[in-house]
């Protein structure tokens, strides 16, 4: 008897270890129970790898309590983050797709957070525009199917905002002009600053500077009637001094641009070092050279030290001592801080032309007859390139002159003396003009 016991006792305790396993085997293989331990679990693991899988297994857990949904959503946020460090792209935009089930019994205000979090974070991934891109349309089409309106409008936003930086103006002004006016039906007035400020940089880009401005002043109008984040007030600010500084008026955007350099300066933003720059371009460009080390050595400007700093400040030295030669060593040396940026290029290059203009004139004015050559040799530039802007310039009467290219000279002729007669006989006819007018004016009383 004793021994049919202990062999019953044997058999149930073998059981009990082989349904641990296979509990454990399961575990393993499947979900884990969206506990606070399972997160602490993912985030103990040394290897990444570890912690993904342990993340995915969690948001495998079929359970809806609100515990395992808060659970869950810590989940997505966590893996979110690792696979943006591990620049896993690709797994970024499977998991939206995966997750499709789970926003179905998540609150839509949480949903579009988690949504709009993980395009955010695919767009941190260098190198991944044409994902973002094709990503947002994917999200556009299950929000039309789920009827989810503010998601959808929100990530149409985004959307035209990555076509515009691809380049591909077409389809972000048609998608902008249709989302206009569904949002202003709405009256959702922070997304149309939004929009409109997207809508102004995009007409920006495509050089038309009055739907541009017009755009700008939308999206003020509608930030008037509402609290605006400061980061957002920054970029009003930051687009306000681009439109001004294009229009050549340097002083009010100086002013715009210091607004938009506080408020990014205070939340701690990249932009902020943009802001800086293009307040030292608007003092370069007032001729205000001299001003520009001040302002880089300054609390503030001593926060942004490094190559868009020196590369100003190349400049700005260039343009005090009217030096062409280290105008464009400035430009070789800094070449993705100036080049590359189209705001700062253009303006660079009409002060480029300036510069150049002045100098030539400094150094025909001695001359009334001088070989081109000796021109350029005085000026270290190209023989090809002085002649092309003498000819222009030319052309464009800065002076009076002509080129002699079968002799590669440049003859400039004296400064034509003013007719005074001809001057006194416009004054006439305009005094004769007033007398006629005051005439028929008189004549139209006496009839009337």
């Amino acid at each position: 008897m004793c021994c049919r016991s202990s062999s019953l006792m044997d058999w149930m305790l073998a059981i009990a270890v082989q349904q641990k396993d296979t509990i454990t085997e399961a575990m393993s293989s499947s979900f884990l129970p969206a506990t606070t331990d399972s997160i602490a679990q993912a985030l103990e693991a040394k290897d990444p790898a570890e912690s993904i899988s342990i993340l995915y297994r969690i948001l495998e857990n079929p359970s809806s309590s609100p515990e395992a949904l808060r659970i869950k959503e810590q989940a997505v946020s966590n893996l979110s983050d690792l696979l943006t460090q591990e620049k896993r792209a690709e797994d970024l935009r499977s998991l939206l797709t995966q997750l499709r089930p789970f926003f179905a019994v998540i609150p839509k205000a949480k949903t579009a957070k988690i949504v709009r979090g993980i395009i955010d974070a695919v767009a941190k991934i260098p190198g991944t525009s044409n994902l973002q891109i094709s990503l947002c349309k994917e999200m556009v089409e299950w929000t039309r199917a789920e009827k989810r309106t503010f998601l959808r409008q929100r990530v149409e936003a985004r959307l035209a905002a990555l076509l515009m930086e691809n380049e591909e103006y077409t389809e972000a002004l048609t998608l902008l002009s249709g989302l206009i006016k569904e949002v202003r039906r709405l009256d959702d007035k922070l997304l149309l600053v939004d929009i409109n400020l997207l809508e102004s940089k995009l007409h920006f880009s495509l050089r038309n500077l009055p739907k541009a401005k017009a755009a700008l002043t939308a999206a003020r109008t509608a930030a008037n009637a509402i609290y605006v984040p400061p980061a957002q007030q920054g970029t009003i600010d930051l687009q306000s001094g681009i439109l001004h500084a294009e229009e050549k008026d340097y002083k009010t955007a100086y002013s715009y641009f210091f607004e938009a350099f506080e408020a990014f300066n205070t939340l701690g933003e990249p932009r902020a070092v943009f802001s800086l720059k293009y307040m030292l371009l608007c003092k370069i460009m007032v001729n205000q050279s001299d001003d520009v080390a001040g302002i880089i050595s300054s609390k503030a400007g001593l926060l942004y030290v490094g190559p868009e700093m020196d590369a100003m400040k190349a400049v700005a030295d260039a343009h005090f001592k009217r030096s062409l030669k280290f105008f464009e060593i400035a430009l070789r040396d800094y070449k993705p801080q100036l080049e590359e940026d189209p705001i700062v290029h253009r303006h660079l290059s009409s002060l480029y032309d300036t510069l150049l203009e002045q100098n030539l004139c400094r150094l025909i004015e001695p001359f009334s007859k001088v070989e081109i050559s000796h021109i350029a040799e005085l000026i270290e530039l190209p023989i090809d390139h002085v002649e092309k802007k003498l000819s222009q310039m030319i052309l464009d009467k800065k002076f009076a002159g002509t080129l002699d290219q079968g002799a590669g000279c440049l003859v400039i002729f004296d400064d034509p003396k003013p007719d005074a007669i001809f001057q006194a006989t416009l004054d006439t006819i305009a005094n004769i003009g007033k007398v006629v007018d005051s005439l028929y004016v008189r004549s139209a009383r006496i009839m009337a």
